[in-house]
């Protein structure tokens, strides 16, 4: 690992290039593209105290014009033991925390007035979005996959960062940016920035490997001279600008709208300094007042729906100057527009049930009629249709489903307890479709848990009328209930509803394709731990109870699903640089090969889950999830020997083989990133 050398100061970011990227690709990461200030943070923990500087992508210091942003990077400075330099976006916001467009910040951008300044804090607030990490202490990162970066990133500050402070880590999505980009249309975002995540840190180039992804025309402008006002608009009627093709300034259109009047004033006192006598524009520049023209070292940003045949912009809007970049680094960029438009519980109850339960589920089955069960804790639930098959190949039925997880539930309820469930529901059985329910509006039985999480936090599209409720995991009551609804497996997410952001723990799924062997997916898995131990990662193995495997990892407290999937992500890229014959992390099935064992790590999403441990599956065979220890992954494994009619039988001579994912000593991301090194 290289050691850092260079002073903050003279550091330049990284840039993105306008060629088009794919929506949705393995191995990219996509963030939301602000509209803001770009910024180059030193934070620096010396013995006299905290210092930090913000630094513009040129190298302006801009700390004295932010001093709330500052103040609040000084607080967690205080708290580092290392000096750091990180890479982000300073955005305005609203009152509430929501980022806002450049048009709101670009006032802020020339103020050195401490009374301005003040003034604009109070009427303009900003937040700091970070998503990269260059310095780590004495270690340049630079040289290092971005994933790798991102890691430590979010390990140094993401105990420091909430989703509405002053500083924040930016969102991302890996190897599918579908879900962000239908956000980003929604609430009108510039686009998208989509990264390889196997990428290093080219300090002040514009490479390919992270590209724009927009949904509004909007860059850059030189503006090169200014047309007579109109009626009774003060000091200009619109202004021209232009963009560099070589040595060149080509007259791109004229810009009249977007200005108010403080803006206005400014643009004119700013223009008389630069008066000139001739165009600055190589070709002709049409105008239908008359144009006056001025020295070209002032850069607007403008947005558009396009650009005209003749090379003119269509209906821009001004808005704003910047002073964070160069004319000549002013250019055309082309890309494909994506879209348009102008926008300026007692959690413990009945975890012990009694034999009662089983002989009421067996007697009501056996005559076939339908009736109520009561439950240790006093509930009562009413069980109908026992005798229905969901099993044809088995004959195995709905009232057999009950009777498994009534035995099973001192183990899974504390697999699934406080967390949210999606239900896949078989009600012709397993081999008819089934359907996904993750709502559940309807009135359900007394001791079933149901909670509405916040709308910003649920990932299910809100229709206006606030969060829906979900299912929640943790009683008898409530697993019996899923399994009368012909929910035959149980799916948790990898957080809790008291913490939803946070996961407990992260997961590698190992997927065979159809000519794959099981024993292949063996090898995987061993390969997947030969890793994990390499880099003293924690985990427990268990059958998918279909065709699969399943690598859980236990996480530290507070860890966002960001830093789970990135952790895991660096996993199954080492196993499957190494063993490409074999391992993929291509997402799109048709590009792999049938043979191939796919090492997703793309579930450790918020709202998306895995059967649980325990859980009983949809397969042909009546599957169950079963914990493993690692002596018993070998090729010898048959994920067939563990059914709903089996299973029992070996939890109750093994134990609980998945207490230790809750009791383990978590993974010490640190010590990973220091493997790594």
């Amino acid at each position: 690992m290289p050691k850092w050398r260079e002073a903050p100061s003279q550091v330049r970011p990284m840039l993105a290039s306008t060629d088009q990227p794919p929506v949705s690709q393995h191995g990219l990461i996509y963030e939301p593209k602000y509209d803001g200030i770009r910024a180059l943070v030193d934070m620096n923990p010396t013995a006299a105290g905290p210092e930090v500087h913000i630094y513009s992508r040129n190298g302006n210091d801009k700390t004295l014009q932010f001093p709330a942003i500052a103040d609040a990077l000084r607080k967690i400075t205080a708290k580092l033991d290392m000096a750091l330099l990180i890479d982000g976006e300073i955005v305005a916001t609203s009152h509430t925390g929501v980022p806002l467009g450049f048009q709101q910040i670009q006032h802020r951008i020339s103020l050195t007035g401490k009374t301005d300044i003040a003034r604009a804090e109070r009427e303009q607030p900003a937040a700091l979005l970070v998503f990269d990490l260059l310095r780590d202490g004495d270690d340049d990162l630079r040289g290092q996959p971005l994933a790798a970066r991102r890691i430590a990133l979010q390990e140094r500050l993401g105990k420091y960062t909430k989703r509405k402070d002053l500083i924040r880590l930016s969102d991302i999505a890996t190897d599918d940016g579908t879900a962000m980009l239908a956000r980003a249309k929604k609430e009108n975002w510039e686009g998208l920035i989509v990264k390889d995540g196997q990428s290093l840190y080219h300090s002040g180039r514009r490479t390919p490997a992270w590209r724009k992804l927009k949904l509004l025309q909007q860059q850059e402008f030189v503006v090169g001279g200014w047309t007579e006002p109109r009626q009774s608009r003060s000091h200009f009627g619109s202004i021209l600008v232009g963009y560099r093709k070589g040595k060149d300034l080509i007259f791109g259109g004229s810009v009249g709208t977007g200005f108010t009047q403080d803006e206005l004033d400014r643009l004119a006192a700013l223009f008389a300094k630069r008066t000139a006598t001739k165009s600055p524009f190589t070709n002709r520049v049409v105008s239908n007042e008359t144009p006056h023209w001025i020295k070209p070292d002032l850069i607007c940003e403008v947005k558009f729906i396009e650009w005209t045949e003749d090379g003119h912009l269509r209906q821009p809007v001004y808005l704003g100057l910047r002073d964070d970049k160069t004319p000549t680094e002013v250019v055309r960029e082309s890309h494909a527009v994506v879209g348009g438009g102008l926008q300026p519980a007692a959690p413990s109850a009945g975890r012990k049930p009694g034999g009662h339960i089983l002989e009421k589920l067996e007697e009501l089955e056996r005559t076939k009629r339908d009736g109520e069960i009561e439950l240790p804790n006093g509930d009562k639930l009413r069980v109908t249709n026992l005798a229905k098959v969901l099993w044809p190949k088995l004959s195995a039925t709905k009232g057999e489903l009950l009777r498994y997880y009534t035995q099973v539930a001192p183990m899974i309820l504390p697999a699934i307890d406080d967390r949210p469930l999606v239900m896949k529901r078989s009600p012709n059985g397993v081999e008819k479709p089934y359907f996904y329910q993750q709502r559940h509006p309807e009135p359900a039985p007394k001791g079933v848990r149901r909670e509405t999480l916040d709308e910003d936090i649920d990932p299910i599209e809100d229709d206006g009328n606030g969060g829906q409720p979900r299912l929640i995991g943790g009683s008898l009551t409530t697993l019996l209930y899923m399994s009368q609804l012909a929910a035959i497996s149980q799916d948790p997410w990898f957080s809790r509803v008291s913490d939803p952001l946070h996961m407990d723990y992260a997961a590698i799924d190992l997927d065979p394709g159809d000519d794959a062997r099981f024993s292949d997916v063996v090898d995987v898995a061993r390969w997947v731990h030969d890793e994990l131990e390499r880099l003293h990662i924690p985990a427990v193995p268990k059958t998918s109870g279909s065709s699969g495997l399943h690598i859980y990892i236990p996480l530290p407290k507070e860890t966002s699903y960001e830093t789970g999937q990135l952790l895991c992500h660096l996993v199954a890229t080492l196993v499957t640089a190494k063993h490409p014959k074999v391992a993929t992390i291509e997402r799109m099935v048709r590009k792999r090969a049938r043979a191939a064992i796919y090492v997703d790590y793309l579930q450790n999403i918020i709202g998306k889950t895995l059967a649980t441990a325990y859980s009983a599956r949809a397969s042909d065979y009546a599957g169950v999830s079963t914990p493993l220890r690692w002596s018993e992954v070998t090729r010898q494994l048959d994920p067939r020997d563990f059914t709903i009619r089996t299973a029992p039988a070996r939890f109750a001579e093994v134990g609980d083989l998945w207490k230790p994912l809750r009791t383990l000593k978590p993974v010490n991301i640190p010590r990973v990133l220091a493997a790594l090194k």
